[in-house]
């Protein structure tokens, strides 16, 4: 079922991804409980400095009318996520990979406590944040 999301994210993280399987039952989202929903990877180490330079000096630039990632994709202790509908933009993807859509999405666990020094971490790596307007 998610074997085209499975070789993407082996693909583009090295590692192989793991499935994630819904905690309860919904029935209005025709949703099972212990059914996949969904894939992760976790990367830690050098992986995950190397999976940051490639996101940030590769597929961001290759993205279509990128003005900077938004600063309103924090949550409440510092997180950030960021998502692809399109999958085309990672080099490491054929033609043939990309032919299936799918979304992905990126979060960076960080432990800063707080927005503001979540988001300055996040720019020394490099990060590029749109300006704010105003």
């Amino acid at each position: 079922m998610f074997a085209a999301a499975t070789t993407t994210l082996a693909k583009i993280t090295g590692q192989r991804p793991i499935e994630l399987k819904a905690k309860k039952s919904i029935a209005s989202f025709k949703l099972r409980e212990g059914q996949p929903i969904g894939l992760k990877v976790t990367l830690r180490g050098q992986r995950m400095y190397e999976f940051t330079e490639r996101l940030i000096h590769v597929v961001l630039p290759r993205v279509r009318d990128f003005h900077g990632v938004p600063t309103d994709s924090f949550d409440a202790h510092g997180n950030y996520n960021l998502g692809f509908v399109d999958q085309s933009v990672w080099p490491e993807l054929s033609f043939e990979d990309t032919a299936t859509p799918h979304g992905i999405q990126v979060t960076f666990v960080v432990a800063a406590g707080d927005n503001h020094h979540a988001q300055a971490l996040l720019s020394s790596f490099g990060l590029p944040f749109r300006k704010q307007e105003g």
